[in-house]
């Protein structure tokens, strides 16, 4: 029989079925994260983002502890920008761009140093990252077939930023028929108004993207738990 646990969450509790759940962690990356990153340079407090780190990281390390399928994704583009559309590629007016060199490599180039995670999150050998162009996880990668072939219909999500792809993951989620809980500790935003108001309408309309709750009411649920056998 499934492992179910019962969750206090808002906007109400949720039963999550633990065999059919992921842990999902985006965009934890040197260049969005690290003081001198592609984050500080647009201007963005990057100690805003730091602060996920450390319940994060006890949130992995229990979901790892019961053998939960994690994902984890990285924002970035190939060396030629050719999946780079210039929508993206000239929006605003930064100091640097995607692709110009960083304080860690070509920023959000995959296969530079600030492109990949950090040390902290370090993705084990035998978890799934996957490297996304866009905002979201699901469009143009192999997300949707990693979640059928493990049969998951629930997710745990965390990472940065908040507002942008977070919500972006979770919408996308939410259209495909994913039941979300978005970690309320465990995701974070250059800006604290954000941080807020994003959290707030995931749960808002009685739960119109999702749930939310913290990392700290998920651990003892997983930790009540014995292993199980990931899906491969």
């Amino acid at each position: 029989m499934p492992t179910t646990v019962i969750l206090d969450a808002l906007p109400g509790p949720i039963e999550l079925d633990l065999d059919q759940t992921a842990l999902i962690i985006i965009d934890m990356q040197r260049d969005f994260l690290l003081p001198g990153g592609f984050g500080e340079t647009l201007g963005n407090d990057v100690s805003q983002l730091q602060r996920v780190v450390e319940p994060l990281a006890a949130l992995l390390d229990a979901a790892r502890a019961v053998g939960m399928l994690v994902i984890h994704t990285r924002e970035g583009h190939l060396p030629d920008l050719s999946d780079c559309p210039p929508a993206k590629l000239n929006r605003g007016q930064p100091s640097k761009r995607i692709g110009d060199p960083g304080a860690f490599g070509r920023i959000l180039i995959r296969g530079e140093y600030g492109h990949d995670i950090i040390d902290e999150l370090a993705p084990l050998d035998t978890e799934v990252v996957i490297d996304k162009p866009g905002k979201g996880a699901f469009y143009a990668t192999e997300l949707s077939k990693v979640l059928a072939d493990n049969e998951i219909t629930q997710l745990l999500v965390t990472g940065v930023t908040t507002e942008v792809c977070v919500h972006t993951t979770t919408r996308e989620a939410n259209d495909r028929g994913f039941e979300c809980v978005v970690v309320s500790d465990c995701v974070g935003s250059y800006f604290p108004d954000f941080q807020r108001v994003g959290l707030e309408m995931i749960a808002a309309q009685g739960g119109i993207f999702g749930w939310t709750a913290p990392g700290t009411a998920i651990i003892p649920l997983l930790n009540g738990r014995a292993p199980v056998e990931p899906a491969v």
